[in-house]
């Protein structure tokens, strides 16, 4: 969010996505036929444990969620098929709480596997 002054922190909680690091192996990227899975780090921001479970709750359930045996919400890559989501890693309940108690994070890991559309 940019406020007139600058940069102004996210009101909480929030949740922030970053792309992780990733290692290639088998054809070269160019390579129209080979599939690509890439993996991001959710982390959700709180002040109390229940508002970062709340959003993890989200975050499963919006990525990886399945109703009836289908995903529950498309992921659309341009030229690309999605073939699997996959939790990699949950904190698991277990929120992380910072020195001066005013934080809580909940750290979550997905990957997302595409092969040519």
């Amino acid at each position: 969010m940019q406020a007139k002054s600058g940069w102004e922190p996210a009101p909480v909680p929030y949740t922030i996505l970053d792309s992780l690091p990733a290692e290639f192996a088998g054809p070269p990227l160019w390579d129209w036929h080979a599939d690509a899975a890439w993996s991001y780090q959710v982390t959700s921001v709180g002040e109390r444990a229940d508002q970062v479970e709340w959003l993890a709750d989200r975050v499963r359930a919006g990525v990886v969620g399945r109703t009836d045996g289908r995903w529950t919400h498309d992921l659309h890559v341009p030229e690309a098929r999605v073939i699997d989501r996959e939790l990699t890693y949950d904190a698991g309940g277990e929120p992380s709480v910072s020195a001066a108690g005013a934080i809580v994070s909940y750290v979550q890991r997905v990957t997302i596997t595409v092969t040519p559309a």
